[in-house]
């Protein structure tokens, strides 16, 4: 058993304390933030992540996890001290290091016994050599101290599952002492791990992230070219999939990547290529690409109708994907403010992401437009003159073809997760507009209405 510190109560921060604790580790989680501290405490977590709060709330009663704001009492006697703090995006591009700055100083300042300190969150390539520096700078007591990189690849929503399940861990080192110390802390995990030097360990990182952002990036690029061509991406995803080279995951198109990692990681990279005067074209094409798509359904709806105002808006969906409250470079952020202007009223739903939403975009008038939050799907479809699907939520995905047809003045649906079979839509009779798939249009549902008047059978577009 090691006895572990950790810098950071965020989604990478506190699922890895929760973790260690929950394979035999002794853990302080330290925060800056007192009342979250205090709420931690009590078994509840400070983000909506699955399985968390049970693991949290088995471990503090356990005694092998607790929580803190007292930085010098964790880290003074720690074997291992992890830092999950945030490194955010700025203006240009590159990674924010100043909360990492501020923790290496405290851990310089504090630790009295040899110490591991290991980097999980996200820096650009040579971070930890520099991190490492930094704390000799500043080290108060003559101990031994190594900086390690260790990489996390959870997916928000299925964090633990992830930590716990991790399909390999990946430590960058630089001696065999740093090496084996990281090892014997993952060593109860019983999982594989790749041990690397620090630079590879950073660049594994990006260069994985990175890779599925692009892979989003290209199907829904192909998505574009199917609907123009007159092919289904859904049946050119599922004819890829069966190829063992592409694999079956991140093949569904839609309406761009979001999150806390993609968006900031293939941003992070490009200007760490620029900076050694290289130009990661991939990379540059996958930013621009899910830039252009975050809107498609808002431009393909202002093609179909004169202008949004005065009508009512159904939107389904506001976090940047299901099973977190999380709403960084999410689709909503970019469509809402757009629908706004144009003096639309709003009516959204979120299982748990509207209290977010609500901090960016209060409920009420908003600029020209006015936004609602409802707690049921069928109070924002009622008299809805057109829908957007930005997230989709097991919720959303139970609502059935009908139901829009029933609940909604005009049931016009712009699906940005490809829920619904095209067919499903057409024969509930809604105007369907989805990502890389024919639309059912009005000219189908008036063939449709004609067939059936003329009493022979449904006519569909082919």
């Amino acid at each position: 058993m090691y006895k572990i510190a950790v810098a950071g109560t965020g989604y990478v921060g506190l699922v890895a304390g929760v973790c260690f604790a929950e394979i035999g580790h002794q853990v302080t989680c330290v925060d800056i933030d007192q009342a979250k501290v205090e709420l931690m405490k009590t078994g509840n977590s400070p983000i909506y992540e699955t399985g968390l709060e049970e693991l949290m709330r088995k471990n503090y009663a356990a005694g092998r996890i607790n929580y803190s704001t007292d930085y010098q009492a964790a880290y003074k006697d720690a074997d291992a001290i992890f830092i999950g703090v945030g490194t955010p995006e700025q203006p240009d591009g590159s990674a924010n290091l100043s909360y990492i700055a501020t923790v290496a100083r405290q851990i310089a300042e504090s630790i009295e016994k040899d110490c591991l300190v290991v980097v999980k969150s996200t820096v650009p390539v040579g971070t930890n050599d520099k991190v490492e520096q930094f704390i000799q700078d500043f080290l108060v007591n003559d101990v031994r101290v190594e900086v390690a990189s260790n990489p996390e690849f959870l997916a928000q929503g299925s964090a633990v599952h992830d930590t716990l399940h991790a399909e390999r861990i990946i430590i960058g080192t630089e001696s065999k002492w740093a090496e084996e110390v990281l090892t014997d802390i993952y060593k109860p995990f019983n999982l594989p791990i790749v041990s690397v030097n620090r630079r590879s360990a950073e660049m594994i990182k990006y260069a994985s992230n990175d890779f599925l952002a692009l892979k989003i990036s290209y199907m829904n690029d192909i998505a574009n070219l199917c609907e123009l061509v007159g092919a289904d991406i859904q049946d050119v995803a599922k004819g890829m999939s069966f190829d063992t080279r592409i694999g079956s995951k991140f093949l569904n198109a839609g309406i761009g990547y979001g999150g806390s990692c993609f968006p900031k990681d293939t941003k992070a990279l490009e200007n760490l290529a620029k900076q050694n005067g290289y130009d990661l074209k991939t990379v540059s094409a996958a930013i621009d690409i899910n830039k252009e798509q975050k809107t498609k359904l808002y431009k393909k709806a202002s093609k179909r109708l004169i202008t949004f105002n005065g009508l009512k808006v159904a939107v389904l969906g506001l976090t940047f994907k299901p099973g977190t409250d999380d709403l960084r470079e999410a689709a909503s952020l970019e469509n809402i403010p757009l629908l706004l202007e144009q003096g639309a009223d709003i009516y959204a739903f979120d299982p748990v992401g509207a209290e977010n939403f609500a901090k960016v975009h209060p409920e009420g008038k908003n600029g020209k437009g006015t936004i609602t939050y409802v707690s049921n799907i069928e109070h924002a479809l009622v008299d809805a003159n057109v829908c957007f699907i930005f997230t989709e939520w097991g919720e959303v995905k139970a609502i059935t073809p009908d139901k829009y047809k029933e609940l909604m003045r005009t049931p016009l649906v712009y699906d940005g997760r490809n829920i619904y079979p095209v067919e499903d839509m057409e024969t509930a009779g809604v105007e369907y507009y989805s990502i890389g798939r024919k639309p059912v249009t009005r000219d189908v549902l008036e063939l449709q209405k004609e067939a059936k008047l003329n009493g022979s059978p449904t006519t569909r577009r082919k």
